[in-house]
C-alpha cells in the first residue's frame, strides 16, 4: 500500500498517543469537556471560531452530574477560577467580521474579561490573513488531554445521535430550538498533547498575547467515554494557514496535500462528510482518480447538508458545490467508477416532510486504512486561507488494528446518517465494495429510515424565475487572500451576463465576511456556517 501520511509534506508532525476516542454530535462533546475541564489543575488552553458564554455543556439527565453547579461555558469557568488558585484559563477567538456583529453575542471581550476572575483570559484573534479567518478548533488542559476536530462551544451546536425532530434540549438560554446537527470532534491523551499545546502557545503569541509556557501537568487521573474508540498508535497534526505579513507568517498547506494524497492513494472506496463540498483542487483530484488507467474502479461516497440554508449561501456556495457535484458524477459515470451523494432526515409523521441533519463535521477515510478528522471544509478556503488543523491516522497492513478501528468509526458515522443499528442491519455497512452503495442506495431511495439522495439542486433549478439569473461564478470561496483573481474556475463557458458581473463585483465586496451562522430550523433563512469561512 501506498503511504499516505509523509511529515513535512502533508503533515506537521507525527506523534504517539496514550489514548484517544471519537465523540460524535455535541452532547458528547460538551460532556467530556465539562469533565476535563472540572478536574483542571493549572490551565484550560482554547481556541476555535467562536464562542459563547452561556452554552450549557450539560443538558437534560447529564444535568445529574453537575449536582446542581454551574453547566455554562463562562459562568463554569470562573467558579472553578475562583475555586483553584492556581487555575488559569485562556481563550482565543477569531476577530470575526463586522458584518457578523449581530449574529455574535455582544461585548466578549467585556463580558469574557471584566466579569469573571483575573485568571480568565479572553482574546480575540486579528492575525488571520486579508479575508481569512481563525478556523481551528483546539481546548488543551495541562497538557494531558486534548480535543479537537470540527466543534465550536457557541450557540446552536448541541445535539445527540438520535437527531430528534424536535428536541427542548437543542435550546441555548431561551432561544428556539434549532434543528437536528451533526458533527465529530477527537480527545487525545500522551504526547501528542504536548505539540498540540505549542501550536497552541504558538497561535496566542501570534495574535499578540505573548509569550505563554504552558507546563505539562503530572496527572494520573485523566479519563473519558468516547462515542467510538480512535485507532491506537500515532497521529499526524495537519495544518493550513495563509500567509501574512503583519505579524509575519509563511503559507502552511499540509491539509490540502493531505486530501489530495489520501485521494491519489485510494484503491476502492473514500468516504468524506463534509458541510461543503467547493474546492476545486479536491474536486480534480477526484476526476484524476476516476480517469487513471490501470487502477481498480473505486467508490466514493459523499454525505452534505441537503444545501446551504440562506439564500445567500447558495448564492455563494451552493452554484458551486451543485455544479462540481454533477460534474464528478458525470464523469465517475463514464469512466466505470461510483460516486454517490447523500444527506441525511428525518420524517415528520405529522406533516409528512422531511427534516434534515445539518452536517458539519469534517471527516475523510480512504479504503478503511485512512482517517482524518478536523477542521478542515472540502472548500478552496479551507485548503488555502483559513487556519486549520486536522488529526489523521494510517493503517500498517489491511485488517490490522488500525484499519478495524478506522472501519468502526467510519460504519458508525453512516449507520448514524442512515438511521441504523443491529449488527445485521449494518453488516451490508462492513463491506466497502461495490456492494455497499447499491444497499445505500435502495435504503436512501426507500425513504423508511433517514438516508436520503441528495438533491444536487439549487434555489436556481427550484424557481424558473431565478434560472434565468443564474450567475455564471461567485470569487466568494478563494484560497488565497487576492481579491481581483478569480480562483474559482466556472465549469461552464459563455459570455457573462449583467447579474452576473454584478454578483462578481458584489461578491468581491462580500468575501471577507465569515457567514457561521446558527443553524435553526424555525428560521431557515438563518443558516449555520456561512460560505467564507464558516466553522
Amino acid at each position: 500500500m501506498k503511504r499516505i501520511i509523509i511529515p513535512g509534506r502533508n503533515c506537521w508532525t507525527v506523534e504517539e498517543t496514550s489514548d484517544a476516542g471519537v465523540l460524535v454530535d455535541g452532547r458528547a462533546y460538551y460532556r467530556e469537556l465539562y469533565r476535563a475541564a472540572k478536574k483542571a489543575r493549572r490551565y484550560i488552553a482554547m481556541t476555535g471560531w467562536q464562542f459563547d458564554s452561556d452554552v450549557s455543556l450539560l443538558r437534560g439527565e447529564d444535568l445529574e452530574e453537575a449536582r446542581g453547579g454551574e453547566v455554562r461555558l463562562l459562568p463554569m469557568l470562573d467558579a472553578l477560577c475562583r475555586a483553584n488558585p492556581e487555575l488559569h484559563v485562556y481563550i482565543l477567538a477569531w476577530d470575526f467580521s463586522l458584518l457578523l456583529a449581530m449574529e455574535r453575542e455582544w461585548m466578549q471581550h467585556l463580558l469574557f474579561n471584566w466579569t469573571t476572575n483575573e485568571r480568565v483570559r479572553f482574546r480575540f484573534d486579528p492575525s488571520s490573513p486579508l479575508y481569512g479567518a481563525h478556523h481551528q478548533k483546539l481546548v488543551v488542559i495541562d497538557g494531558v488531554q486534548a480535543f479537537s476536530g470540527g466543534m465550536d462551544v457557541c450557540d446552536c451546536r448541541w445535539d445527540d445521535r438520535d437527531h430528534r425532530l424536535s428536541s427542548s434540549l437543542r435550546c441555548d438560554s431561551g432561544r428556539d430550538p434549532h434543528g437536528p446537527y451533526h458533527d465529530v470532534q477527537a480527545v487525545f491523551t500522551g504526547p501528542v498533547v504536548g505539540r498540540l499545546t505549542e501550536l497552541f502557545e504558538a497561535r496566542w503569541a501570534h495574535s499578540g498575547g505573548g509569550e505563554l509556557h504552558l507546563p505539562t501537568v503530572a496527572r494520573d487521573d485523566v479519563t473519558f467515554s468516547s462515542s467510538v474508540p480512535a485507532p491506537p498508535g500515532p497521529v499526524a497534526i495537519s495544518r493550513t494557514f495563509g500567509k501574512t505579513l503583519l505579524p509575519p507568517q509563511e503559507a502552511v498547506q499540509e491539509v490540502r496535500a493531505l486530501f489530495l494524497d489520501a485521494i491519489e492513494a485510494a484503491d476502492r472506496f473514500i468516504y468524506i462528510e463534509n458541510q461543503y463540498f467547493s474546492s476545486r483542487a479536491i474536486f480534480q483530484a477526484l476526476v484524476r482518480r476516476f480517469r487513471e488507467s490501470g487502477r481498480p474502479p473505486i467508490q466514493v461516497v459523499l454525505v452534505l447538508p441537503k444545501q446551504p440554508e440562506a439564500l445567500r449561501e447558495q448564492l455563494a456556495m451552493g452554484i458551486a458545490q451543485v455544479r462540481l457535484l454533477r460534474a464528478l458524477e458525470r464523469v465517475a459515470r463514464e469512466t466505470g467508477n461510483t460516486f454517490r451523494v447523500y444527506c441525511s432526515a428525518a420524517r415528520d409523521e405529522e406533516t409528512g416532510e422531511d427534516v434534515y441533519t445539518y452536517i458539519h463535521s469534517k471527516v475523510m477515510v480512504v479504503d478503511d486504512r485512512f482517517l482524518t478528522l478536523g477542521s478542515a471544509n472540502t472548500t478552496n478556503r479551507s485548503l488555502g486561507l483559513d487556519s486549520e488543523l486536522n488529526l489523521s491516522w494510517e493503517a500498517e497492513n489491511d485488517g490490522d488494528a488500525v484499519s478495524r478501528a478506522i472501519r468502526r468509526v467510519r460504519v458508525s458515522l453512516m449507520a448514524e446518517h442512515a438511521g441504523l443499528s443491529g449488527a445485521e442491519t449494518l453488516a451490508p455497512l462492513m463491506r466497502a465494495d461495490a456492494g455497499l452503495v447499491d444497499w445505500l442506495d435502495a435504503v436512501a431511495s426507500a425513504g423508511l429510515h433517514r438516508l436520503r439522495p441528495h438533491p444536487m439542486e439549487t434555489v436556481f433549478d427550484q424557481s424558473p424565475l431565478l434560472k434565468s439569473l443564474e450567475p455564471e461564478d461567485l470569487v466568494i470561496d478563494p484560497e488565497d487572500s487576492v481579491l481581483d483573481e478569480s480562483l474559482f474556475e466556472a465549469l461552464r463557458g459563455g459570455e457573462d451576463g449583467l447579474f452576473a458581473s454584478g454578483i462578481r463585483l458584489l461578491s468581491r465586496w462580500l468575501v471577507g465576511a465569515a457567514e457561521e451562522r446558527p443553524h435553526r430550523a424555525i428560521l431557515p433563512a438563518d443558516s449555520e456556517d456561512g460560505p467564507y469561512g464558516g466553522g
